[in-house]
């Protein structure tokens, strides 16, 4: 049976040590960097604002409360960067939604906006609303990414429903169809009513049909 040595050991941590060295710096930092943000983002969907410490974030991200501060020195700095996390997230999913075109179901359409209003990211930007509402600092950010989600939310729902809006009437009917969205993820907070959900989203795709006309491939 073959026996490990000592010197077997140090050569291999010695051989750890150096793969980790060829890692860049750089890298490694926006790699804490990033789980910091996932970590705040998850605890705030979590425990909410109050719950949600520098130490708490730290721990679930697996790392010391000293590399948390080194990235963000004070509880105002990782969750205003956290806002800017969430917003770009919820962007991303947006863009995401049906890359290849919605395939003439508006339903389908409807129903994936209303997915994105009853998500974790949606729950830690609503945590994040709350906190702006007390939080001088936190404020004007929240305001204006949230302002760039809605834009970008709008903006999506327009092309995948396939909306004119120079029709009087429309873009107030894909803003009212984003309302509804958001009141079903305040609605989430409480209870999961998915069979309700269920039922809204195929009344609305049908209201929608209504109003705006086919939706062709």
């Amino acid at each position: 049976m073959d026996t490990v040595t000592t010197a077997d050991r140090v050569h291999t941590v010695d051989r750890a040590h150096k793969a980790a060295d060829r890692v860049p710096k750089q890298d490694r930092s926006r790699a804490t960097r990033r789980r910091l943000l996932e970590a705040a983002v998850a605890c705030l969907a979590e425990h909410g604002w109050t719950g949600s410490t520098v130490a708490v974030v730290a721990e679930r991200a697996g790392v010391s409360r000293g590399a948390a501060q080194h990235h963000f020195p004070t509880r105002e700095d990782l969750f205003t960067a956290a806002v800017e996390y969430v917003a770009e997230e919820r962007c991303t999913a947006l863009r995401a939604l049906f890359p290849h075109g919605a395939a003439g179901d508006r339903q389908a359409v409807v129903a994936a906006l209303v997915d994105l209003y009853t998500g974790p990211l949606f729950r830690a930007a609503l945590h994040l609303w709350v906190a702006a509402s007390n939080e001088e600092q936190l404020r004007p950010r929240v305001t204006e990414l949230e302002a760039r989600v809605g834009r970008e939310s709008h903006r999506t729902a327009v092309e995948l429903l396939g909306a004119d809006e120079s029709r009087p009437g429309v873009r107030e009917t894909v803003q009212g169809l984003l309302d509804m969205a958001r009141g079903l993820g305040l609605a989430n907070l409480l209870t999961d009513d998915t069979g309700r959900r269920e039922r809204v989203v195929a009344q609305w795709a049908a209201l929608l049909d209504a109003a705006l006309g086919p939706l062709t491939d």
